[in-house]
């Protein structure tokens, strides 16, 4: 066996390659548009197959050194951590709280069910983990995120395990969301109920796709080139600012014996200082400012975004099919079985608390999105069922807050419960 390996610059430049690559890929092909798949898993796809020849014909294994990875994938989540805003359950009202719950037994059961069929078919329960709410809830972010953790546990292969179940479970979300609201629509709602209401907006909004902001859009503004770098520069000073205090938040947490994931100190330290900036005020030219406004959350999401890219790039292009071999039986009923518990989920118990109604509807082909794969799939989803019936506006404001905001930060509270307890 030969073993090629390449350093961090190299594997950067790699995964920023294969997202090029994604990006051209999904201009191209209508499928990935269609079921939302992010570029660079597309591109990634491609080259992690190209490994898999390499390694199978040629008996060549490339290896890829993963900190610029790490560090990336440090940057996103705490970009993640600057959005959950906790104000934002007061506008939400009750459908948002109960949205929360759901997502929080969701997740639970994302977990509860891959862990129990692991123990019947007698394998390591840390597979059901890799195919959890890890790689469902989660998608590619955090099965990257929760790879070393899993590997550290003693589960070979973790990531290629979590990349390819997120990959999954992407692709099905969006095939099960739009026709399981179809038939609520068809079976449960009054043809009344689905007609256009005079204060709605103009369906065509419902096309508009966002996971961080509202559909309504966002008012467009004219800056030059200097105040745009000031904008962005200021964005990433803040990001570097809290991933480094964020490193020792986590190693005071690995002190208490118990595991959380690298970027859970700078997650939750993001999310304090999102939380506590509004108290603070400061004196600029004779007037007192509400240090609030040094943040400015639209381009800490686009740096964030853009280091996402460059993190699921350098993973995917890391996968090692070939470790899915052994693990192929397991690995499909689990996944399946997650996507049979989300359809019944959804039409059983959410459509029910969510208010047997129009939105509900909406909202159960939105959890199939974001349940399963990520919210652009909810979005999308929601806008297909829309563009059917009529546009409604709670769903497409509700939905971005969850995935946003709450979804990682809840996900990975609860995967952390579950890995101590099977530690």
């Amino acid at each position: 066996m030969t073993n090629i390996e390449l350093d961090m610059v190299q594997t950067a430049g790699v995964g920023a390659l294969a997202l090029i690559a994604g990006m051209v890929l999904t201009r191209k092909v209508s499928f990935l548009q269609k079921f939302c798949v992010p570029s660079p898993v597309s591109g990634g796809i491609i080259f992690s197959l190209i490994t898999l020849i390499v390694y199978g014909w040629f008996d060549i294994e490339v290896s890829f050194d993963g900190t610029l990875k790490d560090v990336f994938m440090l940057a996103f989540f705490t970009s993640v951590g600057f959005q959950s805003d906790l104000k934002v359950l007061k506008k939400g009202g009750k459908l948002l709280v109960i949205m929360l719950i759901l997502l929080v037994v969701i997740i639970a059961m994302q977990n509860l069910m891959p862990i129990g069929i692991t123990r019947l078919m007698g394998v390591d329960p840390l597979i059901g983990m890799a195919s959890g709410s890890i790689s469902m809830t989660g998608g590619h972010g955090t099965a990257g995120g929760f790879a070393k953790v899993l590997e550290g546990m003693g589960l070979h292969g973790a990531g290629t395990i979590g990349m390819a179940a997120a990959t999954f479970g992407l692709i099905a979300g969006s095939m099960i969301g739009g026709p399981l609201a179809e038939r609520i629509i068809r079976t449960k709602l009054t043809h009344e109920q689905t007609q256009p209401q005079d204060d709605e907006i103009d369906p065509a909004m419902a096309g508009i796709e966002s996971d961080e902001a509202s559909p309504t859009g966002r008012a467009k503004r004219v800056s030059t080139n200097e105040q745009e770098f000031q904008q962005y520069a200021k964005a990433c000073y803040g990001i570097l600012l809290v991933m480094g205090g964020g490193t020792l938040l986590s190693w005071l947490f690995a002190k208490t014996d118990v595991t959380f994931p690298t970027y859970f100190g700078a997650l939750i330290l993001a999310a304090i200082v999102r939380n506590t900036i509004g108290f603070i005020s400061y004196k600029d030219d004779g007037k007192w400012e509400k240090a609030e406004k040094l943040l400015d959350m639209e381009r800490i999401i686009s740096v964030g975004n853009i280091c996402l890219s460059l993190f699921l790039g350098m993973a995917m292009i890391s996968l090692k099919l070939w470790e899915l071999q052994s693990l192929a039986l397991p690995l499909i009923v689990i996944l399946i079985s997650q996507v049979v518990l989300m359809a019944l989920f959804a039409y059983t118990v959410a459509f029910p608390l969510l208010g047997r109604d129009y939105d509900a509807a909406v909202l159960c082909a939105g959890i199939c999105g974001f349940g399963l794969g990520a919210t652009p799939n909810a979005m999308a989803n929601m806008s297909a069922v829309c563009y059917k019936y009529r546009y409604t506006v709670k769903p497409f404001l509700i939905v971005p807050i969850i995935g946003a905001m709450f979804a990682d930060m809840i996900n990975t509270g609860i995967i952390s419960i579950f890995l101590n307890l099977l530690r």
